[in-house]
């Protein structure tokens, strides 16, 4: 039987996605055979993340600036705007390179199950934010789940009322890059039908 200071270190480990009990186990006893080059390193890492991180006032993204980098960036176009539901969507779209406008992270989507409304996800201060002028675009880049969509619409019907100007889009969904017909499920090769386009 482990100590109770390792059973807390890998209960602790279980908590993390992608990580169960037996996975953190083996990750705990890695930690702990390479304390010097692993566990150590790992604990300051996560002292300063800790210390220093926070979310961005503007956008919700996590940086140790605030505002974050994104925001800060003065050669981002910040008349495009990309609503996204969390940070790692952000990122996702960063580490793409595709997109060089301004985000908004809402923190999940609208689910009356779940009793997450629009004051839950900030949606009054994107209204806000689009308000104030200078965007011409907002993406939405949600996800193409019942919520995500239901979120989308919702959004999309509060900016027609706060800021008709700005032009809401949705990112395509349908085929993905190098794709074969018979892997796809049937909502994708309805999405793709539906998007297509002279070629």
């Amino acid at each position: 039987m482990a100590a109770p200071e390792i059973e807390k270190l890998v209960t602790l480990l279980a908590r993390l996605p992608g990580l169960g009990p037996r996975s953190a186990r083996r990750a705990a006893l890695t930690l702990l055979r390479r304390r010097e080059a692993l566990m150590l390193p790992l604990a300051d890492a996560l002292a300063k993340a800790a210390a220093e991180v926070k979310s961005c006032t503007i956008c919700g993204n996590l940086d140790a600036r605030d505002p974050c980098g994104v925001c800060a960036d003065e050669r981002r176009d910040p008349a495009q705007l990309c609503v996204v539901e969390q940070v790692a969507d952000l990122w996702a779209m960063e580490r793409a390179g595709a997109f060089r406008g301004r985000y908004h992270v809402l923190g999940g989507t609208l689910s009356a199950l779940d009793g997450i409304g629009p004051d839950e996800l900030g949606i009054p201060k994107l209204a806000a934010r689009v308000a104030e002028g200078g965007v011409t675009e907002v993406v939405m880049a949600l996800p193409a789940t019942v919520d995500g969509q239901t979120t989308a619409h919702y959004i999309a019907d509060r900016l027609a009322e706060a800021a008709p100007e700005a032009n809401i889009t949705r990112l395509a969904h349908g085929m993905p890059v190098g794709g074969a017909l018979d892997y796809m499920d049937d909502g994708t090769i309805q999405a793709a039908l539906k998007a297509r386009r002279p070629v």
